[in-house]
């Protein structure tokens, strides 16, 4: 309860201060890759949705705390062995976004956006594609992933529009077998919010 309390002082004074607060629904698609500095190992893009809920504070810079569930996936293939994976993660993802609108009219915004991602994983999944037997292992895959997201919006009424990628920082997948893979997640992400305050 207190913890609620103060994140409401926070986003009473945050509106205050910066003059203008949205709060909103959103929804979107979106496309994951696991990179790695494995010659032998292929990596391709496979599709993924997530959920959840944005924050808008201030008027032509503004900040954009967000919270949602994503599911990614994305597909591992080993060319000598001829293994295939396919590598499903579920995360909370909570970006924090610094926000420019260099069109403001009344009835349409357009905007640039940048900021850090914080992703905790709450379930994950391998599966094998192949009859060979796959290397990373659930085991492999990190709890909690960090990002920078770039992007662009348009805003019409109460509806937004963003489109978004997502570079990874650090190692998803640990380490297979001791060796390291360099697994960056590098992600696209479109979604549509709907302003509800």
């Amino acid at each position: 309860m207190k913890k609620l309390i103060l994140f409401s002082v926070f986003l009473l004074s945050a509106e205050i201060m910066f003059g203008q607060f949205d709060f909103g629904l959103k929804a979107g698609y979106s496309t994951s890759k696991l990179s790695t500095d494995i010659d032998t190992v292929k990596a391709s893009f496979k599709p993924g949705f997530h959920i959840g809920v944005f924050a808008r504070i201030g008027n032509k810079l503004y900040i954009q705390p967000e919270a949602y569930y994503t599911l990614q996936t994305s597909e591992l293939n080993g060319d000598v062995t001829n293994w295939g994976e396919k590598v499903t993660i579920g995360s909370i993802d909570i970006p924090v976004l610094l926000g420019y609108k260099f069109i403001d009219a009344k009835v349409a915004k357009a905007r640039l956006m940048a900021g850090p991602v914080a992703s905790f994983v709450i379930n994950r999944k391998i599966k094998q594609m192949e009859d060979a037997l796959g290397p990373v292992k659930e085991g492999d895959l990190s709890n909690t992933n960090w990002a920078i997201q770039v992007g662009a919006g348009v805003d019409v009424f109460s509806l937004s529009l963003d489109v978004r990628y997502q570079f990874g920082l650090n190692d998803v997948i640990k380490e297979v077998q001791t060796q390291s893979w360099d697994s960056k997640n590098n992600v696209w992400v479109v979604s549509i919010g709907y302003k509800i305050l």
